[in-house]
């Protein structure tokens, strides 16, 4: 467990709390700011403030005074946890078995609830509900930030936002629980075995965005394991008569399409046990770095920043498709180049064939595959610069008009090349070649830029602040004391997401369901990247990154279209293949037009096929469905006897002068009750606003 310490000295009553949330500001951020900034987290929350616990971190014995001293610890006591967990519609297991939202007024009714319920929330959790409780907390009357000037402030506009976006506020992580963290890397990546991941200790320690992730990863590697058996006798036997790849690219057509409707089911199963299947969507917060022209919100009654969305739609499609375009302009002449280069070192072999040049016959691919990855790392940076110019309102808007950007151009960037030998040159021999490079460099260099690099680089930090405490103390602890090794995780990397890891998994995909008929290996390379994926990604959560907050998710989000959109292009692309293989031309010797009809006849009959079989498969297994129509079930029913109770009871409240709005805020939730007096503050606020 992470050590306590003692709460506000200032504070009437002296109590230690276990740090869980690091606020890093910067150096000079001005005294009154921070006496501003921790009162309001520490006020109550009936006077809008977020009711935590909090305390600047110490240098530590012998501290340097060129480390930043505003470094604060935050926690909060159990009772304030569970009513957070109330507030963000947290699922937790009930009596009887199902997933069920928690109420601070049931909380004894639920599996594992035991005392005062110190332990019923995991740290995950209990992290991600100070963080939720640091979003929402707002401005009241302030205009500015206190000795901040340039960091403006309006009624109801969330503080720590601004402070990120003005940058005050350095950064918010969560801390390692040291404990946990060992039996977790023990069990995950430090035994070798061949057994399944811990999900639920992964989703218990770093939530369920991350779990997906993982067992996303586990199960497209499973998926890949018969594909992989098929593919080595396929490769040894055949490996020479390019002919003969019909059988496989019909096992590629069903392939994709059952894996992706199975793993639905799974995923729905996983988010069900989890409690995210059921959880509603929290309302969505402008972003921090979102800018405009201060109005209301006819949703909240909120002041904050709008923006005209037809000025984003210019944005969008006078300035970023063009630049996309010509990005692909780009990539299409990088790749002609490549064309020359093959076809020069295809006449050096062809006039004097040695053994070099037999080797100079790959150098083309491997220059094109390091190429291929420099330009989507730089193409990545490009699109994340544009989305954020374009000023979308919302997270989600941002991350799909990310996404959609880097995939189109990743897509095109990787695949283009193999296209055309495929079906501009039909050129079976050198498709094979291509792709079996590009496959095994992309991988290589993944695994250098993903695992090596990062691991070398912590290596060098951690070395360096071991130095500074044994020089501090003359001794070489086993341990860092708490200020050291919060100062370790603050200089540690920012994790920045699941982005990348699911992009990767994307193009091997992509690889694997598009053109590993001619070269059937591919599957059996692909499985061998992602049992070392598994291990490098998991020490690089326990080892390299600060640990990331805790996201609830219920599904792997826009990634599953995605991968879906990529097997519909597999169905094309396979069936063109079949068309194009000598075995299926011998059927139609005399009529080309025929041939390409029936191609077409029988890719538009997959097709439909696939879409069927997506509605036959229910992305929801029965038995969570029954669970989950009996808890609408008795979710009805409680509101109907609430609804009859509170009839019975108006009639007399209505002669006694009493309104039925305030009847009816009687019977709120606490939660609910809170978050309708700090709206209500924020109403006032801005009327006072408008006032003067």
């Amino acid at each position: 467990m992470v050590p306590a310490v003692s709460a506000d000295s200032s504070s009437t009553s002296s109590t230690s709390f276990t740090p869980l949330v690091v606020l890093e500001l910067a150096s000079d951020t001005k005294q009154e700011a921070i006496a501003w900034l921790l009162s309001r987290i520490r006020d109550p929350q009936q006077n809008g403030g977020a009711e935590l616990l909090v305390e600047q971190l110490g240098l530590g014995d012998g501290g340097s005074e060129k480390e930043n001293p505003n470094l604060f610890l935050v926690g909060a006591k159990w009772q304030r946890l569970l009513s957070g967990a109330e507030e963000v519609g947290l699922f937790k297991e009930f009596s009887d078995g199902s997933m069920r939202g928690f109420t601070c007024a049931n909380k004894h009714n639920f599996k594992h609830f035991e005392g005062d319920g110190d332990s019923f929330l995991s740290m995950a959790e209990c992290q991600y509900i100070i963080k939720h409780e640091l979003d929402t907390l707002r401005a009241k009357d302030e205009t500015h930030v206190p000795g901040h000037p340039q960091a403006k402030l309006y009624p109801g506009k969330s503080i720590i936002r601004r402070l990120q976006s003005k940058g005050v506020l350095i950064q918010v992580f969560p801390l390692h629980e040291k404990e946990e963290l060992k039996r977790l890397s023990y069990s995950w990546y430090q035994k070798v075995k061949l057994s399944f991941q811990p999900l639920d200790d992964i989703r218990r320690y770093y939530g369920e965005g991350q779990a997906l992730y993982f067992g996303f990863l586990e199960y497209f590697t499973f998926a890949l394991v018969p594909m992989a058996l098929i593919g080595v006798p396929y490769y040894l036997f055949d490996w020479e008569n390019y002919d003969k790849y019909v059988v496989f690219a019909v096992f590629n057509l069903v392939w994709c399409t059952v894996i992706l409707e199975l793993w639905k089911r799974f995923s729905t199963s996983l988010a069900y046990s989890w409690g995210t299947l059921s959880r509603k969507k929290a309302f969505e917060e402008p972003r921090p770095g979102f800018h405009g022209v201060l109005g209301f919100n006819p949703v909240t009654g909120r002041e904050e920043p709008l923006d005209s969305n037809t000025k984003r739609q210019l944005r969008v499609y006078l300035v970023s498709l063009p630049f996309v375009l010509l990005c692909l302009y780009l990539s299409l002449y990088v790749m002609m180049i490549y064309f020359l280069m093959e076809g020069w070192v295809l006449s050096v072999h062809d006039e004097e064939p040695t053994f070099w040049t037999g080797v100079l016959l790959f150098i083309p691919s491997i220059i094109y595959a390091v190429v291929i990855e420099i330009m989507n790392l730089v193409y990545r940076y490009a699109a994340e610069f544009l989305t954020e110019w374009e000023n979308h309102r919302l997270e989600s808007s941002y991350q799909n008009q990310l996404v959609l950007k880097v995939l189109v151009f990743n897509f095109f960037n990787c695949f283009a090349s193999l296209f055309y030998i495929a079906f501009a040159m039909q050129d079976m021999a050198l498709l094979r070649q291509s792709l079996a490079t590009l496959l095994i460099t992309s991988q290589i260099l993944n695994q250098f830029m993903e695992a090596f690099l990062p691991y070398w680089l912590q290596r060098r930090r951690n070395k360096k602040m071991m130095r500074k405490v044994q020089k501090r103390k003359a001794v070489a602890a086993a341990e860092l004391p708490l200020a050291e090794q919060v100062r370790l995780e603050a200089d540690m990397s920012t994790y920045l997401g699941t982005f990348d890891d699911y992009l990767e998994l994307f193009l091997l995909f992509g690889y694997v369901s598009l053109f590993s008929c001619v070269y059937p290996l591919a599957a059996v390379l692909v499985v061998l990247n992602n049992i070392t994926e598994v291990y490098s990604d998991a020490f690089k959560m326990c080892c390299v990154f600060k640990r990331p907050f805790s996201e609830p998710a219920a599904n792997i989000g826009v990634w599953q279209l995605a991968f879906e959109a990529m097997s519909v292009i597999a169905v094309v692309t396979n069936c063109s293949l079949i068309g194009m293989s000598p075995q299926v031309k011998a059927y139609f010797p005399e009529s080309e037009m025929q041939l390409i009809l029936w191609t077409v006849a029988i890719e538009h009959g997959l097709l439909a096929f696939k879409f069927i079989l997506s509605f036959i498969i229910p992305d929801v297994p029965k038995h969570i469905q029954i669970k989950l129509s009996r808890l609408e079930f008795e979710s009805l029913e409680a509101l109907k006897k609430k609804v009859q109770e509170t009839a019975e009871r108006l009639g007399p409240y209505l002669i006694s002068g009493i309104s039925p709005p305030r009847l009816l805020s009687s019977c709120l939730s606490p939660a609910h009750r809170r978050c309708e007096r700090r709206s209500r503050g924020e109403r006032r606020g801005s009327s006072r606003r408008l006032e003067k």
